[in-house]
């Protein structure tokens, strides 16, 4: 039984979260999803529009998701990968070279780490800004 994990935010869930999920679920057999905090997340991007609680409902029901894990770490250790017997990290190839090593160091070093394709034209970012938009023409 492979276990996968990634971790994500997965703020404003859309098409893109769920392509990202079924490509990371085809590498195994159990799809563990870690769910950064609101305090992770704003500490490197913005503060997520939905609240973890929010979050991790939204991705805890799609189909791909078997577990959920709240307030994932940004970095990704050994210990954490023992305490979830994970046996295989996956992320999206938006994160390449210093970044994917800043985060998933561990893993790649271990070689377990892979990565898929990001889904190109959606976003959070994106929604956003369609949403602000259509707010100002509206």
């Amino acid at each position: 039984m492979t276990r996968v994990y990634v971790d994500m935010v997965g703020d404003l869930f859309h098409y893109g979260h769920v392509e990202f999920l079924r490509q990371a679920r085809a590498f195994g057999d159990v799809l563990v999803v870690g769910v950064h905090s609101d305090e992770t997340v704003e500490a490197y991007k913005r503060r997520p529009i939905l609240t973890m609680a929010e979050r991790i409902g939204e991705i805890s029901a799609c189909r791909y998701v078997d577990e959920v894990v709240p307030d994932a770490p940004y970095f990704v250790d050994e210990p954490f990968l023992k305490a979830h017997a994970v046996d295989l990290v996956v992320h999206g190839d938006d994160f390449t070279g210093e970044r994917a090593r800043e985060c998933y160091a561990v893993p790649i070093d271990l070689g377990i780490y892979r990565t898929v394709p990001y889904t190109a034209g959606i976003s959070t970012t994106d929604i956003i800004e369609r949403l602000r938009a259509a707010h100002e023409l509206g």
